[in-house]
């Protein structure tokens, strides 16, 4: 019954493809010459970054003082987006290697988006500490590398802590996203005509060419990488969260940061793909492969997952209310009551409720109203690192300390830069790498149904379509 369920479920994901060679053809549509609309678009990814870049100059030039920060308030707009970019990566990592694991076929069209999301996502976080340190010629201080002082640094801060899980998972998610493409670099240099193109996708290939040995080694290469990957979910924002666990700020000090963390990194990562997902669908054409099954799976996972946030934004202030801590209640109070009410009704109505919308089946299918809710759920989890950060800091032990912290100018050309940066990385893969997995989308497709015919056109195997409507037949008996 396993193996029927299989057969009939993957004719049901792609039944616009008639053949192996549309997937083919597809998917190297996309490195096509682009239309006027890309260009703009990347042209206003481009704009954002030199925007961010003079504003980063500005505040070199000046000093770190032209930012919003102060004392107490460290930390603001850009450790607030340091860790909403690593999070926006995890749900890359959760479709192409925890998915693959589990053998989910659904996952075979949509993986290569969240793959490459996790990447440029994770490099436009690193970006971030470098910003923040102010002197940005020093940014090796954060390597564990002794400085001109002799001293090296304290392996006990979370702060390296975040350097050593930042860089495996930049590494790790890099190998795993190029191994991946190797076949279909291979296609996409088969089809290229001479030129450029033909070159780097040559030596890009590595010089495959599908012997039977190439695919034993790619699949257990690829299996060993998914493996190595899948703990990373779990382990890199747990870092991250212990930046804020370990120490002993109102509000920080909690035991279910790195639960929570992980949850709030899925669902930022889940509502990033699908914004991306539906406007390639329909500038690329690609419905028979981003079908319906699949938004309702994505739909299913962001659901969970703001539940679990959901969750978690309520035991964060009962442990609040039951500790009796007067500090830690007078900071949860002003996040809801105080001068942040803004932001953390935000973060509770976005990522806790407007997600609860898709339990409705008209809501998931309609794919406008879905994108509009992964933008918001996005927002949502932007403003929830900035409530964790800045509402703690400027609420402290030292009343005299109080203070309301406010965005600078250059903070918000570097945060809007980092989406420019992030979209002109993705708007590039699209153009020049296979956005569609050809080899694995081809596995899922239904078996050829024809065979070659001498006196007339082809013909179907009789004996294989009896088969499949016999197995058809009783697989719907048995769901009905």
């Amino acid at each position: 019954m396993a193996t029927v369920e299989r057969t009939v479920e993957r004719s049901v994901f792609h039944p616009e493809i008639e053949g192996y060679s549309d997937v083919n053809r597809d998917a190297l549509r996309m490195l096509n010459k682009p239309g006027p609309g890309y260009l703009a678009l990347l042209g206003m990814s481009i704009a954002l970054v030199g925007f961010a870049v003079i504003a980063f100059l500005y505040q070199v030039v000046y000093g770190l003082g032209m930012a919003g920060l102060t004392n107490p308030v460290g930390w603001g707009v850009f450790i607030t987006t340091f860790v909403f970019w690593v999070g926006i990566g995890h749900a890359g990592t959760l479709i192409s290697a925890i998915l693959f694991l589990f053998r989910a076929g659904w996952r075979q069209s949509i993986y290569r988006f969240a793959e490459a999301m996790t990447v440029f996502a994770v490099l436009t976080a690193g970006l971030f500490p470098i910003i923040h340190i102010g002197r940005p010629w020093f940014f090796y201080w954060l390597l564990p590398l002794p400085s001109q002082r002799q001293f090296w640094p304290n392996f006990r801060s979370p702060l390296l802590w975040d350097v050593f899980a930042v860089t495996t998972y930049l590494t790790v998610s890099s190998v795993f996203f190029y191994v991946g493409l190797i076949p279909d670099i291979a296609a996409a240099r088969d089809a290229a005509t001479v030129g450029w193109r033909k070159k780097a996708y040559t030596i890009l290939a590595l010089g495959w060419r599908g012997t039977d040995r190439e695919w034993k080694n790619f699949t257990r290469a690829y299996l060993f990488l998914a493996a190595l990957a899948t703990p990373l979910v779990l382990s890199v924002h747990s870092v991250v969260s212990w930046d804020f666990a370990v120490s002993i700020v109102p509000g920080w000090h909690t035991t279910i940061f790195a639960p929570y963390f992980v949850a709030g990194a899925i669902l930022s990562g889940v509502a990033m793909v699908i914004t991306l997902m539906i406007p390639v669908r329909k500038v690329f054409r690609l419905q028979a492969y981003f079908t319906p099954l699949h938004f309702d799976r994505l739909a299913k996972m962001l659901i969970l997952t703001s539940l679990i946030v959901g969750y978690a934004y309520a035991m964060e202030y009962f442990i609040a209310w039951y500790s009796g801590e007067l500090y830690e209640r007078d900071v949860f109070w002003d996040r809801v009551f105080g001068q942040y009410w803004w932001a953390g009704w935000s973060m509770i109505i976005f990522n806790a409720f407007v997600p609860q919308l898709l339990w409705f089946k008209r809501v998931r299918q309609n794919l406008n109203i879905f994108f509009i809710i992964s933008i918001l759920v996005n927002i949502g989890m932007w403003y929830e690192r900035f409530v964790i950060i800045v509402p703690s800091l400027a609420h402290s032990y030292e009343p005299w300390k109080f203070v309301n912290y406010r965005m600078s100018w250059t903070e918000a050309a570097i945060l809007m830069g980092s989406f420019g940066w992030f979209f002109m990385w993705f708007l590039l893969f699209l153009r020049f790498l296979p956005g569609l997995s050809i080899a694995e989308i081809k596995e899922v497709l239904p078996p050829p149904m024809k065979r070659p015919s001498h006196d007339g056109p082809e013909q179907p195997y009789p004996e294989r379509m009896e088969m499949v409507e016999r197995t058809t037949a009783g697989y719907m008996e048995t769901e009905h």
